[in-house]
């Protein structure tokens, strides 16, 4: 069961890569800005929302959890080997919004078309009406960037591509 889509303090705990409880601070934006990556600074994730951003946690919609890969904590350090499959809890006061791991994608902050899919409410079809709760995870495809002599990067620090993991809300449970 989806929740309302409001914005909420989460916890993310995904077994597979060994992240437990990580605070995910929703904000007003959109992925990757200045107060996006501040938070992310913190070491913590960062979940943007607005006319820009996603829902919150087991909203319909694209909740969208973005966190540092190779600096400060590098709590996604390993969000690559994330795989088709795989499952990720966020925890929002008594309820655990189980997600499954569907697919991969890639955005390039260079391509307005490619932040439209990466943002959009059904993750890469800009302009569909969603009617499943997504998750997308997002960080930063800097080390893959400069192997291929990519040294691009935003005001900000972002390397041009991002890796992002897409979750489909496949259960709600009550927590005790």
């Amino acid at each position: 069961m989806p929740s309302d889509g409001r914005p909420r303090l989460a916890r993310l705990t995904i077994p597979t890569l060994d992240i437990r409880d990580l605070p995910v601070e929703p904000y007003r934006g959109w992925t990757d800005d200045a107060p996006g990556t501040a938070i992310q600074d913190r070491g913590r994730a960062a979940s943007p929302h607005g006319p820009r951003g996603g829902v919150g946690p087991g909203g319909i919609g694209n909740y969208q959890v973005t966190a540092h890969r190779t600096s400060s904590t590098r709590v996604f350090e390993f969000l690559p080997d994330l795989r088709r499959g795989d499952v990720v809890y966020v925890d929002v006061e008594d309820t655990r919004y189980v997600y499954e791991i569907r697919s991969t994608r890639r955005t390039s902050f260079r391509s307005e078309q490619s932040l439209a899919e990466q943002r959009a409410a059904v993750p890469g079809r800009p302009g569909a009406e969603p009617r499943e709760a997504f998750l997308t995870l997002s960080t930063c495809a800097t080390a893959e960037d400069r192997a291929a002599g990519n040294f691009w990067h935003d005001e900000f620090g972002n390397y041009e591509h991002r890796i992002d993991k897409i979750g489909l809300l496949v259960r709600t449970e009550a927590r005790r």
